[in-house]
């Protein structure tokens, strides 16, 4: 018999494909239909901002708070210094507590853009688990709670035997951070009366821990849930492009590189992460999933300016989208043709600050300018990239690698096109 929900935050995430595993799902139901509750999840500090693959999981966040229950972030200030080893297969570099500080502080500025923080109702709180890790005492701790975990079960979970049946070291170090991950989730209940822990898929056996953790030392009936660990329909990992990681921080990201990430989504994907990422209609989404061709196109057009309006606002999603539809738009001719406006797409365009200071260079080669806006690895891809037909300068194809581009014209700015899908603004420095 399909298990049908009565709580309207399980509705949401059943209905659009956010739910992998439950400890008990009928259980957590009645919790969550009854009255508001309290859930968490745990992201380290590793790095000042949190990429697309962590999107899935702050979009949970986003529906808890959304049907009525209460947000709580956990930021790992403690576990941090230690290292989650699931789905890794080398350890993390270890990080100084103030580069971790300055960590947290930049992705607490990604969550405003998602969730509500504050005392009132169900205000989201931001915690840090160095508040109590920080202060165990080793001897104590392992005499208080080592007894409730076993090496047997600990050596049979995904995280762990992934490493070791790569022959990948796995550090006495990483070993401890499940444990002291269910410690965060007993903690965590009795500050808060936290009764969910949500996670990725990857976090399945460290997630059961807790709950049993919790469990046994307070008495408290809590749950678990997993969202599925979500690959691209060509198998790569979420968040991962040949140019480096998605990221969420508006620092770190322009919105027009943002939206075209989300813009060229495989047609397998279009559908789901309508579901996923955006709060459009189920019904909608549904049917934007059938579209084929041109149809299909609008309905990635529409994917990445709802996703890119939760991160960005609403203003610079659809100025970018507007710009775009200029840049990358159908040229229609009639007679003679017409050429498309492209200037307010271009003053969008990432920007890159060439630094010209010998007399000689006045005239700067394209080549160079190529690879140090990122666009190329290295000279040699540059003038295949030129000889292959794939470069243009102002939207103008060329294929002479010994092009060089006046100093005059690049302090008005020269925008650069590797292919048809990566652009950036050169100017100089």
């Amino acid at each position: 018999m399909e298990f049908k929900p009565t709580s309207d935050f399980l509705n949401v995430l059943i209905s659009r494909g956010f739910v992998q595993d439950c400890t008990d799902l009928e259980g957590l139901d009645r919790v969550f239909a009854k009255t508001p509750q309290s859930a968490y999840i745990g992201f380290d500090a590793t790095a000042d901002s949190l990429h697309v693959g962590s999107l899935i999981q702050i979009m949970l966040l986003r529906w808890l708070q959304k049907t009525g229950h209460r947000p709580i972030v956990l930021m790992g200030g403690g576990t941090t210094k230690i290292g989650d080893p699931s789905g890794k297969d080398e350890s993390r570099k270890l990080l100084s507590s103030n580069i971790i500080e300055q960590n947290i502080k930049g992705i607490r500025n990604i969550f405003e853009a998602y969730i509500q923080f504050g005392d009132a109702g169900n205000g989201a709180i931001m915690s840090n688990n160095a508040a109590w890790l920080d202060q165990l005492n080793y001897v104590e701790f392992l005499r208080n709670y080592g007894r409730h975990f076993t090496v047997n079960r600990m050596l049979s979970f995904e995280s762990v035997k992934r490493r070791l049946d790569r022959q990948q070291p796995l550090t006495f170090l990483e070993f401890n951070y499940m444990l002291l991950q269910a410690y965060d989730f007993m903690e965590l209940n009795a500050r808060f009366d936290c009764r969910l822990q949500m996670g990725g898929s990857d976090q399945w056996g460290n997630i059961v821990n807790g709950v049993d953790l919790t469990r046994r030392i307070n008495g408290s009936e809590v749950y678990g849930l997993t969202s599925p660990l979500l690959q691209q329909a060509d198998g790569s990992k979420m968040g991962k492009t040949a140019s480096g990681a998605v990221w969420l921080n508006p620092e770190r990201i322009s919105a027009f590189d943002f939206w075209q990430f989300w813009r060229n989504t495989a047609d397998a994907d279009t559908g789901r992460f309508l579901l996923l990422f955006t709060e459009i209609d189920l019904d909608e989404c549904h049917r934007m999933a059938t579209l084929e061709g041109s149809e299909l196109n609008v309905a990635k057009a529409m994917l990445a300016t709802e996703v890119t309006t939760l991160a960005f606002g609403r203003t610079a999603a659809e100025n970018v989208e507007k710009a775009a539809r200029a840049l990358f738009g159908s040229e229609r001719s009639n007679g003679g043709g017409k050429q498309r406006d492209r200037s307010q797409m271009d003053d969008r365009l990432p920007v890159c600050y060439v630094e010209i200071t010998d007399a000689e260079d006045r005239d700067v080669s394209v080549v160079r300018l190529f690879v140090q806006s990122g666009l190329v690895k290295s000279g040699k891809e540059a003038k295949r990239l030129i000889q292959d037909g794939g470069a243009r300068v102002d939207h103008v194809a060329f294929s002479e690698p010994a092009l060089r581009i006046s100093h005059e014209r690049l302090s008005e700015g020269v925008v650069l096109s590797a292919g048809k899908k990566r652009h950036v603004r050169v100017l100089a420095g």
